[in-house]
């Protein structure tokens, strides 16, 4: 085997492991956002749990972010939850960070 092929393999891998992450801190960050949202729109007991499984298949219908976004204004919006884009963009942001942070350090302990 030569280093090219070496190197090809180790980036493949850190390809792998990076879409792990960034699968598992998507999913992790949906649930913290639909957890804030709920919060702010009552849904608790059971019905919390049937919400973050409702944003968690928001995100299963399209690439990127928009579609959870979408979800969390749609429900703000129909409840007269009074948020601003911004505010649930910053929320997305700073639940995707602390999601990573998460999965990093519990790898580490591994």
């Amino acid at each position: 085997m030569t280093t090219f092929d070496d190197r090809e393999k180790a980036y493949e891998k850190k390809f792998a492991l990076d879409q792990d992450l960034k699968f598992r801190a998507e999913a992790r960050r949906n649930k913290m956002l639909a957890e804030w949202a709920a919060a702010k729109l009552g849904i608790l007991g059971d019905a919390l749990g049937d919400y973050v499984k409702a944003v968690r298949r928001a995100d299963l219908e399209e690439k990127g972010d928009d579609d959870v976004f979408r979800k969390i204004r749609k429900d703000f919006d129909e409840k007269g939850v009074p948020i601003q884009d911004g505010e649930i963009r910053q929320a997305m942001s700073e639940f995707l960070a602390r999601a990573v942070t998460e999965i990093e350090a519990s790898s580490d302990q591994s």
